[in-house]
């Protein structure tokens, strides 16, 4: 997608209050947004802009990810300490398989036969959960030294990669035996990050967004190390300090697009040079009897189509 295209996009955003998703194998593409005060998840058909289906029973979700044929949604429930298992052609839960504390982002593996779930508690219970989707049972607990919040899967499907805020490190896990092979540790807590694929798909580079930075750190995947810390321009801004949360390469790998709160905006850069391309401006949220403020962005996704949210509506490009 170009940036002109994008910046269309982005420039109709008000503010993401929700998680996007959207199951790309599946024959129609769906959001699923988090009820984070209630207990149902919203599906919306980005076509006609109209919920179609209301999930309920899952209470406080935190995070989805979808089976490779778009036939299972996997919600965290943090209410229950569960994993909801949802058929998405009936919008019913399947099943709540119960985990070992509070969930955090999950992630199914490429063959779709496990799901990966962050645990966010603090040890023995930290750790990442690994459930069976034949069985929909837990078949092994990864122990880690602190709480786990996201994680994310690397193009080629070998490898997880985990991230924690109180640990303020990365753990990079091989999916052949289940165990940790490498982290790299940092001097701030650990967001969300995104990876860059290489040749056949395999990881290069991990763009990692840490607490208190306005900017990104970057990770060299055959090194296994921090390489570089990128950091945004200087603002004189109305919008108080913050950390970026938020950031996504893009599908043909020449951008990579990163959140910047404290600008209000949406930063672009080249791949593989990282060189600052321009940024997009988030536009003011006007509330009733209150200040206007930022659009506070948290995520950015991709898929076949770009989709934004604002407010109660979005608006998707091809």
């Amino acid at each position: 997608m170009s940036l002109t295209a994008m910046k269309k996009c982005i420039g109709s955003l008000r503010y993401l209050v929700i998680l996007l998703a959207v199951p790309l194998a599946a024959s129609t593409a769906r959001i699923y947004v988090m009820n984070g005060a209630g207990d149902t998840v919203e599906v919306i058909d980005p076509a006609t802009n109209k919920v179609v289906q209301v999930i309920e029973g899952i209470e406080a979700g935190h995070g989805v990810t979808f089976a490779p044929d778009g036939s299972r949604a996997y919600i965290t429930d943090e209410a229950e300490n569960a994993l909801a298992v949802v058929d998405t052609k009936t919008a019913k839960v399947i099943k709540m398989v119960p985990l070992s504390g509070q969930p955090n982002l999950p992630v199914v593996t490429k063959d779709g036969k496990r799901v990966l779930v962050c645990i966010r508690e603090k040890p023995p219970l930290a750790g990442i959960e690994i459930v069976d989707t034949a069985s929909l049972e837990t078949i092994k607990k990864i122990p880690m030294k602190a709480g786990m919040h996201d994680i994310f899967m690397t193009p080629d499907g070998k490898y997880a990669v985990a991230g924690s805020p109180t640990g303020k490190f990365l753990s990079v896990i091989d999916l052949q035996t289940d165990q940790p092979v490498w982290e790299v540790p940092f001097d701030m807590g650990v967001l969300t990050m995104s990876i860059e694929p290489g040749p056949g798909g395999a990881a290069r580079r991990i763009f990692v967004q840490l607490q208190g930075l306005s900017g990104f750190a970057v990770v060299d995947f055959a090194k296994r190390a921090e390489v570089d810390r990128i950091k945004f321009p200087e603002e004189h801004s109305e919008f108080p300090p913050n950390s970026t949360h938020g950031s996504v390469v893009a599908p043909d790998g020449k951008t990579f697009w990163i959140n910047f709160a404290t600008a209000n905006a949406v930063m672009v850069y080249s791949l593989p040079e990282l060189k600052l391309l321009g940024r997009v401006a988030l536009p003011m949220e006007n509330l009733p009897g209150r200040p206007s403020i930022g659009s506070a962005p948290q995520w950015l996704g991709t898929s076949a189509r770009w989709c934004c949210l604002r407010g109660g509506e979005h608006d998707c490009q091809d």
